[in-house]
């Protein structure tokens, strides 16, 4: 818990830009992954110029930075793991997320004075299990998404107050225990134990006899389609009372590859709902719809409370397809505002003059507005912004300021 007895609220940021969103819009704390070491390779992830800036960027704001090392180590990788190691004791990230006893060991070494807390992917299910990492020197255990709101009450009670719970309370769910997945490795050659999944889970299976090469069966469940391994994301916004019950420190969401609207649209959400529930439980009741439409506005996979009220049954899983939902476009974040009013962004994806947007604000606040004008970057008039990544300054309707999400809905 925080010293406000609030639980930390645990965000992703794969970009020192999501970094700030994450920070601006709500995070007690942001998690990031290096270059290597990280069970997200394919995310952006951070050079270490970034990463001492995220860091700096987070402690002006009074918020904290943990790095992720949770791979499943093997030899080769514990000079570059201890090199990496001293490269982070001079930039002083607040934890580091470890799930390798040897990477839990040369930290211990290397940097003593940084935190480390066990990862999720070393299958934390039972209070023995929360003990013996606290003997060896943990600050904090993540809970397997597999564990129930009752089984988290039974480890609280089993351990000191001081060794800290955290839990994911929203984003993707894995079909395998705790994220540990052969599947991308045997089909593709990619470890999703050394950070590069595939997620085949997400996949479309047939079957095959063995006497009939060639002849594809589908998989079937209830004729609904063959997706079975992919499941509905996990969202809690509802439940905040049971999680606080629970005795969880952290809550945590899923998301190192996410974009930055993402972010901010989990982030406040979540901040939202945990604030009002400190203020009034009444009044966090009252807003429990509010709360799903506004987490509803960027992309998910439909949504389930995962293992929280039991094992997840057959309501947990999308059989007919493995798209999102989108609930809204990106368009960009705000930057610099000029003197007469026209806001410069990197587009995200394209819109043009007349568009109908919304401005998103860190304080919970959402303007729709209209898109008056646009400029290219040599100040010329132009209708639209076609090009991935294009630098232009737009006239809204309404004033947007400095880290404003700009997003617009289908």
């Amino acid at each position: 818990m925080l010293a406000n007895g609030k639980p930390e609220l645990l965000v992703p940021a794969g970009s020192l830009e999501v970094l700030k969103v994450a920070v601006i819009y709500g995070a007690d704390a942001v998690y990031i992954g290096g270059g290597m070491y990280g069970l997200r390779a394919r995310a952006k992830n951070f050079l270490k110029e970034d990463m001492q800036a995220g860091i700096e960027f987070a402690h002006k704001h009074g918020k904290k930075v943990f790095v992720t090392a949770n791979i499943t180590a093997h030899n080769k990788d514990l000079d570059g793991i201890r090199t990496y190691f001293e490269e982070l004791k001079e930039i002083k990230p607040d934890a580091l997320i470890i799930s390798d006893p040897g990477v839990f060991t040369i930290a211990q070494q290397v940097c003593p004075d940084i935190e480390v807390h066990i990862s999720t992917q070393a299958n934390n299910v039972n209070y023995m299990t929360y003990l013996f990492w606290q003997q060896q020197g943990a600050k904090r255990v993540v809970a397997a998404r597999e564990l129930s709101i009752e089984e988290i009450k039974q480890i609280r009670h089993n351990i000191p107050d001081s060794l800290e719970i955290e839990a994911f309370v929203h984003g993707a769910m894995c079909i395998s225990y705790s994220g540990r997945c052969l599947l991308s490795n045997y089909f593709t050659g990619r470890d999703a134990n050394l950070g590069a999944c595939t997620h085949p889970c997400r996949w479309k299976y047939y079957l095959m006899e063995e006497n009939r090469p060639g002849e594809y069966l589908p998989v079937e469940e209830n004729d609904r389609g063959t997706y079975i391994f992919n499941s509905k994301d996990l969202c809690m916004t509802g439940h905040i009372p049971d999680l606080i019950n629970a005795g969880i420190d952290s809550f945590k969401i899923e998301g190192r590859m996410k974009t930055a609207l993402y972010v901010a649209a989990t982030a406040r959400t979540y901040r939202q709902a945990i604030d009002d529930y400190f203020e009034s439980p009444a009044l966090y009741e009252s807003r429990k719809e509010y709360y799903m439409q506004e987490i509803a506005k960027c992309t998910y996979r439909q949504f389930t409370t995962g293992f929280f009220y039991g094992a997840a049954g057959q309501d947990s899983q999308i059989y007919d397809n493995n798209t999102y939902t989108k609930g809204s476009t990106y368009l960009g974040i705000a930057g610099d505002i000029s003197e007469d009013g026209y806001v410069t962004m990197e587009q995200k994806n394209k819109f043009s003059v007349g568009d109908t947007v919304e401005i998103m604000k860190p304080s919970g606040i959402n303007i729709t507005t209209c898109v008056k004008d646009m400029r290219d970057d040599k100040g010329m008039h132009i209708d639209s912004c076609p090009h991935p990544g294009q630098k232009i300054e737009v006239l809204f309707g309404s004033r947007a300021d400095s880290m404003d999400i700009i997003r617009t809905f289908l």
